[in-house]
This record gives C-alpha cells, structure tokens and sequence, in this order.
C-alpha cells in the first residue's frame, strides 16, 4: 500500500508521510472515515458518526443553514476523491451529497456571500487542477465555473471584505495569486508573493488586507519564517516583520483583539512553540509553548475567545489525540480533554452551536 501511495499522489504528501511515520513505518497508516465533537462547556470530545468513506487532504465548510459539507479528500484505496457529504447537527447524522466533477484532494473550499461553495484546484490523479467548482447547498449540485490561469494545491483561499476569494501560493512551487470574482465567475491575477511558499497559513486582518506566514519552498523542508500581506486597496503584496522561527504545516487563528496566533509546524522538527503577530506595531510576540510539539493540526476560536489546538503530528510519535487551550487574557496553554482517536491532515469546524466538529484524516494505530 505504500508503495502504491508513492506512485500514485503528489510529491509532498510522499515526503509528509514518511516524516510523520519515521521509524513507524511497520505501523499501518488509516485514512479515518470518523468525526467528533468537542464541547467547550466540558472539555470533552463525543462522537459524531462517520462518514460513508475514509478521507484526509479534505475540506470542510461551514453553510449557513448549519450543516457542513465535507468534499474530496484522499484515501488508499481511491486515490483522490470526487464525493462529499453533508454532517448535519440537529440530527448528528451524515448523508451523502452530489459529487464534484473532478476527484481532488489538497484543495481549498470557500463560502462565498451569495450562500455557494467555491472549490478551488487540487490534486487529481497524476496532476494540480486549475479548475474550479461551485457547489449549491439549496441543490446539492456542482457546477463548473472559470479555471485560474496556474493549476495548483496545498494553497490558501481567503474571502475579501468586497466578495472576491484571495488564493495564494501552492504547489507545484508558486508565490503567485489570482483573485475569484463571484459576478462573473472569472480569474484575474493578484501579484506575486515575494517568495515561492505552500504549507503556509492565510487569515484576514480587520483592515481588510491578508496575512500570509512561513510555509515552505521545497517538498523536502525549507521552511521560512516571512510573512507579508496582501493589500486589495493596491493590488499588491507587502513584506512584513517574520516569525521568530521557521515554520510550515503550522496552524493560525484570528483573535478577537485583531492579532493573529500561530502555533506549532516543523520548522527544525515538530514545533511546540507559539507566537502572535501584532497588526498595530508589525511585530510578533512569543509567548507559552504548546504541552506538546505538533503539525498537521488544526486551531480553532471559540465562542469564548479561547483558541482550540486539536490533534496534528507529533516529533516521531505519530498521530496525537491530545488537545490545548490557549487563553488569550492569560496567555496560557492548559489542556483539556483527548480526542476519541489520534489524527493528523483532519479537519475543525466550529458550528453554530458553539462546538467544533473535527472530520477525518490519519489516525495510526
């Protein structure tokens, strides 16, 4: 089954995996078709049922009638997926849905303020797609809209305050943008990063320009600490003050207080260390390290301003079930409960009810 993995998908996840798995490779890697929910009022994660197929490398988007979808992905068996579900909270159930024109995985998914989806490039069976879909929840159908003018995956795709979506870098090996315009379905360009970068994070900033840290430049590491942001009033990109470290697969979250958080990655191995980046003065902060090192993981605000770090990869151990809280009035890391199973390369949705659904990904045994 490795073998067959090494052949068929993209070179990253090739190098991802084997650093992951390290000396773990007799263990058997599984590609999780399960979900839970983590309860901010107890700490603790409940199941949530699982999907009809196995999947990492997806994309999970929050609609605004309250469910979420869940399309494309990876899985050893299929290679890269064209399926997608729906969870839906009221009833704690999942049901299919209809299924992508293209399989992809290591795509972006994007909610755009008409109420659709916008699916963007990815990687298919031997290549990155430039395509695009749109998907309707009062349907439940795709439909192709305009291709970017690069095929791409493992980028960024950020909604602007005017409606546009911002997608940034990616493989294979790109610093350039493109911009998505909703009323005419169309790709324009937006400039070029002032370096090649994928595995990196984007998060919009209250004045409306983006935020885009580390990341990498090589499949086999190179992990960078600059950031810059782009600035939709100009059409440009700007460099900004870099991260006290390298780091790429690292998580993000926007504050409440406008600043920016970003925890953990691989940078010189998996990262425990945390720092928040300061819109007002541009410079970044270190503050507590994480309990445990980990990449590959998610980070998600809470209703209550807390941010949730869940799962990832650990240095050599494998998947983790452990999750942290960081505090921001404290600024402090304390834990709370264990996710049900270990997981990396999954997905965290915070719903309208204040929980966070995480869906998928790798556990390994």
């Amino acid at each position: 089954m490795m073998r067959n993995l090494l052949r068929r998908h993209a070179p990253v996840v090739i190098v991802l995996l084997a650093s992951v798995w390290g000396s773990q490779l007799n263990a058997q890697p599984i590609p999780l078709s399960s979900a839970e929910l983590y309860d901010p009022g107890t700490g603790a994660w409940i199941g949530a049922g699982s999907m009809g197929e196995s999947r990492f490398r997806h994309s999970a988007t929050l609609l605004p009638n309250g469910q979420v979808l869940v399309a494309g992905g990876y899985n050893y068996s299929s290679g890269s997926l064209s399926s997608a579900e729906l969870y839906d909270p009221k009833t704690g159930t999942w049901s299919t849905t209809g299924s992508m024109a293209a399989a992809r995985s290591e795509h972006t998914a994007t909610l755009l303020n008409n109420g659709l989806v916008l699916v963007a490039g990815g990687w298919g069976s031997s290549s990155f797609f430039s395509s695009a879909e749109l998907y309707d929840p009062k349907t439940g159908t795709w439909t192709s809209t305009g291709s970017m003018a690069l095929g791409r995956g493992s980028h960024t795709a950020t909604e602007l305050r005017d409606g546009l979506v911002l997608v940034a870098g990616g493989l294979p090996y790109t610093g350039t943008a493109e911009l998505y315009d909703p009323k005419s379905g169309a790709w324009s360009s937006a400039g070029t990063m002032s370096t090649v970068r994928f595995a990196h994070t984007a998060n919009l900033l209250k004045d409306g320009s983006v935020l885009v840290t580390g990341g990498s430049l090589t499949t086999f590491g190179g992990y960078i600490s600059s950031t810059e942001t782009y600035e939709p009033k100009t059409g440009s990109w700007v460099t900004q003050a870099s991260m006290s470290t390298t780091r790429g697969w690292h998580a993000s979250a926007g504050l409440p207080s406008g600043s920016v958080l970003v925890t953990g990655g691989a940078g010189s191995g998996a990262l425990s260390s945390a720092e928040i980046y300061l819109t007002k003065t541009n410079t970044w902060n270190n503050i507590s390290s994480m309990a445990v090192p980990r990449w590959l993981h998610t980070a998600s605000l809470l209703d209550n301003g807390s941010i949730l770090a869940a799962g990832g990869a650990g240095g050599g151990s494998g998947a983790l079930s452990s999750s942290e809280l960081y505090n921001p009035k404290s600024g402090t890391w304390s834990s709370t409960g264990d996710l049900i199973g270990s997981r990396y390369f999954h997905t965290a949705t915070e719903l309208r009810n204040g929980l966070v659904l995480v869906v998928g990904g790798i556990g390994l045994p």
